[in-house]
């Protein structure tokens, strides 16, 4: 099963305002979601949406939504991860 990868509105700004080489890892890692999002993942603890968080090297992470029916992750939130949780 292969999952299609979709960038919120916000989520995109955030990966266009990165540097080049976080860019670079976070394109490696969105591909990685595509196979199994939850292989490397931990569901967000206390998230109503089922929401899950992927790390990116050591300080950045991608926050997501996974649809299982649609074959769908919808990634909401990319960024620095002293800014993740707020």
């Amino acid at each position: 099963m292969h999952y299609r990868v979709e960038l919120a509105t916000a989520a995109r700004r955030q990966l266009r305002d990165l540097p080049p080489t976080v860019q670079d890892r976070v394109l490696a890692a969105l591909g990685r979601l595509v196979d199994d999002p939850r292989s490397q993942a931990a569901k967000l603890r206390g998230s109503r949406h089922g929401l899950w968080r992927s790390r990116v090297g050591r300080d950045y992470r991608l926050v997501y939504e996974v649809d299982d029916r649609l074959e769908v992750v919808t990634v909401v939130w990319i960024g620095n991860r002293r800014d993740a949780y707020r």
